[in-house]
Formats: structure tokens, sequence, C-alpha cells
């Protein structure tokens, strides 16, 4: 849906910028900015095509951004600091990277493009810790303040707040979404499936918090990749946001470890370990929204999505 387009994508090393970025990379130039802290971009299709171009810097160095950005015409801003263990070792530094890096995307943005469409990406986790089947309109509730894991979910909603506000004030082109836990091949960081995929193919012990009773609903990351190139594509959705997700595939922690170690024919064995702080009991979207206005709807079942991710992986050990 997107052809001959100047393409901007913050955080385009990483799992999701990158697999945008190997979706639009034939039809569209793509300039990858990112620091490579994580990086996929080495080791995914796009890392030699004559259409991607990588800029190495960190969305809170304003003056190597604004020029980088300059002149592009669709915006993806998936550049973030995410993952549990991550986020409570870098309370701070996550906060200034997702907020006030934000800031600085959107700053840019304005003065120095005439874009069409800005993404930015948040996060489900700005339902806090019980989000059963919500909507855009749900409200958006934050742990305490001084626990680290909440840094990502406040920073992230102050980027949606921003985003909309300049939206509303400068008629900034700008689509919100929310994703609802994304996995797949190539995955980085700290996810359960690709903790638990590791381990099952190791055969390693996996460890449950909590009782594995938590529930989420996962989402493949074509699915998610789908509706990014929707929202960047369509005028219907600037000014909104979006729950991106399946809500069809809500299985407990303790369930999804079970699955994976059957789909690896795994002799993994799955224990209990103690509870974490802060955890999410319950999280699964509502995506009606996106049906309605992108026609979006997420066609990958987990056992496909499962199954390929643990393929993948395979193929790397």
């Amino acid at each position: 849906m997107l052809t001959d387009r100047q393409v901007f994508i913050t955080g385009g090393a990483g799992f999701i910028g990158s697999a945008v970025a190997n979706r639009l990379l034939e039809s569209n130039s793509v300039t990858l900015f990112d620091n490579l802290h994580r990086g996929t971009f080495h080791n995914s299709n796009v890392a030699n095509h004559p259409h991607v171009r990588l800029i190495r810097g960190d969305i809170l160095d304003v003056a190597t951004l604004a020029s980088s950005i300059a002149n592009h015409d669709i915006i993806i801003h998936c550049a973030a600091i995410a993952g549990i263990d991550s986020v409570a070792r870098n309370p701070v530094s996550t906060m200034a990277t997702n907020m006030m890096g934000s800031a600085n995307v959107l700053k840019a943005a304005m003065e120095t493009t005439d874009a069409a469409a800005i993404l930015c990406f948040s996060t489900s986790e700005v339902f806090g810790p019980h989000a059963e089947q919500v909507d855009e309109s749900s409200p958006a509730i934050i742990g305490p303040p001084g626990e680290p894991r909440w840094t990502y979910a406040a920073g992230k909603l102050a980027e949606e707040h921003l985003a909309l506000a300049y939206h509303h004030q400068y008629g900034l082109p700008v689509v919100v979404l929310r994703p609802f836990n994304i996995y797949g091949p190539g995955q980085v960081g700290e996810g359960a499936i690709r903790n638990f995929v590791s381990q099952a193919l190791a055969n390693e012990n996996i460890v449950l918090h909590g009782g594995g009773t938590q529930v989420r609903s996962w989402c493949f990351v074509d699915d998610m990749v789908e509706a990014a190139i929707r929202a960047a594509s369509m005028p219907s959705a600037i000014g909104k946001t979006f729950n991106i997700g399946n809500a069809n595939t809500a299985v407990s922690i303790r369930e999804l470890a079970e699955l994976i170690v059957n789909l690896s024919n795994s002799r993994s064995i799955i224990l209990d370990g103690p509870a974490t702080v802060a955890d999410i009991q319950f999280r699964s979207p509502c995506t009606d929204l996106a049906r309605e206005l992108l026609g979006f709807e997420a066609l990958v079942g987990l056992d496909e999505g499962l199954c390929c991710t643990i393929g993948h992986a395979k193929q790397e050990t």
C-alpha cells in the first residue's frame, strides 16, 4: 500500500522496525535510524538491500536526528527501551528515551518534513495490570511511582499524549499504535516466547513466576507489520489510536510454556518460581476500531506462529 515513499524508521534495526522495513524495501526507499544497542539489522534480509540506508544514531541526539529525518514522507517511530529486566535496571534511561526521545522525534518531524503520516508505537502496558478486552477509550492506568517496571508505560503514555497534542495543536499527521505482545522469528530482548523457545530447544528447565496464571494474547509479527503499513497508508487513521493484537490467542503463561515445549519436542521441565513485582495479570485487546477503520484482522494463529518462530530459532542454533 506504500510505494515510492521515503520512509524513516527509528529503532529500524530492532525486531519490529526491521520487520516493517523488510515489507517496504522493494517499493520504497527506507532509512533506518538506530543506535544498534540490540540490532537485528545485520541478521535480517534488509542488511544489504540497495533501497536501505542505515544511520547509526540516538533519538536523544537532537542534531543528528533532525538532519537524518529531514525530507522523509513517512515516519515510523519504533525506538524505545523495552523489556522488563532492561527497564528495571535502567528506569532513568527508559524514561528519557521513551519520553524525551519521542518528543525529539515529533519536533524534528514537524520542523524538517512534510510527512504524510507519523506512526508512534506505544504499548499495551498503558492499561495497567489488568487489561481484559480493553478498547482505545479504556482508561490508561499506570502503576505506582517508584516501581521501576512502570517507567516504560509512563514514558510511552507521555509519548501518546504529546503525539496527539501535536496533531490537535499543529495538525501533525500522527497515528498511535498500541501493540499487544508481539512475537516472531528474529525477536530480540526479553520476551516470554523468545525465552521459552530458547530454553525449550536447549532442553533447559523453564521457570514460571507467579504460578504462570497470567494471561496474554499473542500477536505474530507479520500481523503487526500489516497493521502498521495500513495505518501509515490511510488518511482516516490520522489523529487516532489503535489497539493492535490478536484477541483469539489468549492463553496463560503456563499454557504457553507447555505449548512451546510440545511443539519443540523438548525435554524441558516447567517449574514454579517466585512471583515478580508489579506483574500484569491479564492482557487482551479489543481491536474493533482497527478492523473498522484499517480493515485489519490478525490472521496468524498461535500454533502457526509458534511453529514458525521455533523453526527459525532451530536454524540459528
